[in-house]
């Protein structure tokens, strides 16, 4: 069944709880039906409105997840009361556990290094029955032709069901549509902080803040000089925005 699509400002946002999250992740990894998913909040809406090719691959996503509750509230909105917020760590957490019964293979790709490896330890130890089966610490900048090749050749040996990526949006979103037709696996998700949140790099917000959309706030504290630019321009700039298209000022037309 086709999953509906709440439009913010040109982002198809996937209709989704976490439940129907997992059951469609169930089904595409029994059925080996590629594709890459897309967890995106506001920061990932706002970095598509001034790239192209950025909001078509968010757009061509398998599953754009609703990762904060402004997306929520969007698809709520729009008369969508069984949305819920499909955030990247829970969402993590969620198949892991499913995958001990299913035997879900996983692939942890990203973060600095040793913390993909740390997050297969932390993993493991959490879901006994988890089969990781590799971790990989890419270099900060584009992989050169041959380190390409060698991770095609891991993954194909490997054969893992999920590859997980941890860079920071849009960096991961471009990395799993480029790389998708080029690896033998059947998903990609891109799930940024969540590696550093699992492997206990970094605290997560508590979650009253989480479910009441103000968990921005408590990453802006721990972090102000990574990501005061990124919340302070985006966060009233979305809300600017999203209001002159829910006014009718502006039109946002979904591909």
């Amino acid at each position: 069944m086709a999953i509906q699509k709440v439009n913010v400002l040109g982002a198809g946002i996937s209709v989704l709880n976490l439940q129907t999250a997992l059951d469609a992740i169930a089904d595409a990894v029994k059925a080996r039906r590629k594709g890459y998913i897309c967890v995106t909040g506001v920061h990932g809406v706002m970095e598509a409105q001034d790239d192209a090719d950025f909001k078509n691959i968010l757009n061509g996503a398998f599953l754009c997840t609703p990762d904060g509750m402004p997306m929520v509230w969007a698809g709520k909105l729009n008369k969508h009361g069984e949305m819920r917020r499909v955030y990247g760590p829970d969402l993590m957490m969620d198949v892991c556990a499913w995958s001990e019964k299913s035997g879900c293979k996983h692939f942890f790709y990203g973060g600095a290094e040793g913390v993909a490896k740390l997050l297969a330890e932390k993993l493991q130890a959490k879901f006994p029955k988890l089969d990781v089966v590799g971790t990989y610490t890419p270099p900060f900048r584009p992989l050169n032709a041959t380190e390409e090749k060698a991770l095609a050749e891991q993954i194909r040996i490997l054969q893992p069901d999920i590859l997980w990526v941890g860079l920071s949006t849009p960096k991961q979103e471009k990395f799993m549509a480029e790389y998708l037709p080029k690896l033998e696996v059947t998903l990609m998700v891109g799930v940024g902080a969540a590696f550093d949140f699992h492997s206990g790099r970094i605290k997560q917000a508590p979650r009253w803040m989480q479910r009441s959309g103000m968990e921005w706030f408590y990453r802006l504290c721990r972090e102000p000089r990574r990501l005061a630019k990124r919340y302070c321009r985006n966060n009233p700039l979305f809300v600017w925005k999203f209001s002159g298209q829910l006014l009718g000022l502006k039109k946002y037309p979904l591909p």
